[in-house]
């Protein structure tokens, strides 16, 4: 992780989201839809809304809208049924890029998914063409100043991964994508409250962006960001500040 801050990378990520906060709301509501749809509703034994719902409160979201999502994924209220489907491509210099929609028209999604590559100069790829150099865990970041050692006991004691420290100070706890929750609490438990936290989708290697490349390669994340039917936008490209 030398040459770039950890920590300004996450900050900056956390000021976009707030930014759009009609939209994450939007998205939101989908995934609690999903989630109470597929594995019921039931936050206590679903994982998936646990962790959806706790998003949705850490954003403010009013506990009745949380409600109705989880009555019309479980079928208790009408509403429209949404698709789980991942795209996956190529951006600037071949930069890796995941895209997670979640659908009620495929042929529509596939067409601005596709649209907005092209546009902004990258290329959408087949299925598995860059999900291999990806992994698939719970990601947990605290800022500098926390203490070390307490928190890689902490960590390890609740069943983490893997405590990672980079060089600005900022520590990085990953997970299994089923034990987050789990960790989570426990850290939270042992006085650590992480400044983002999320199951994700982190690139085992990064590449650096600056300059023109780095504004190019921002311009078409901004853009699959903003499509309706996106929740999630993947890069393996650091975009330096």
């Amino acid at each position: 992780m030398s040459g770039h801050s950890k920590w300004a990378n996450i900050k900056h990520k956390k000021a976009a989201t707030d930014a759009k906060r009609g939209k994450i709301f939007t998205r939101l509501i989908k995934e609690i839809t999903v989630a109470s749809k597929l594995g019921g509703s039931d936050s206590g034994s679903n994982p998936r809304l646990r962790l959806a719902m706790d998003k949705a409160m850490d954003n403010n979201m009013p506990k009745d809208t949380i409600e109705r999502a989880i009555k019309r994924g479980a079928g208790e209220l009408e509403g429209v049924n949404y698709e789980e489907i991942r795209y996956e491509g190529y951006g600037i210099n071949g930069a890796a890029v995941i895209v997670d929609c979640l659908t009620d028209n495929r042929t529509r999604t596939v067409a601005d998914v596709r649209h907005a590559f092209t546009k902004y100069g990258g290329n959408l790829g087949t299925d598995g063409s860059v999900a291999y150099l990806f992994r698939h865990c719970g990601q947990l970041v605290f800022a500098p100043g926390t203490s070390e050692d307490r928190l890689l006991e902490a960590a390890l004691e609740a069943g983490a991964d893997d405590v990672i420290g980079h060089e600005d100070g900022s520590f990085e706890v990953l997970t299994d994508p089923h034990q987050f929750v789990a960790v989570k609490e426990a850290l939270g438990k042992a006085g650590f409250k992480p400044e983002h936290a999320e199951v994700t989708m982190k690139p085992t290697t990064e590449v650096e962006f600056k300059g023109e490349d780095a504004a190019r390669m921002q311009k078409l994340l901004d853009a699959l960001e903003a499509l309706d039917d996106v929740q999630d936008v993947y890069t393996s490209a650091l975009i330096e500040e």
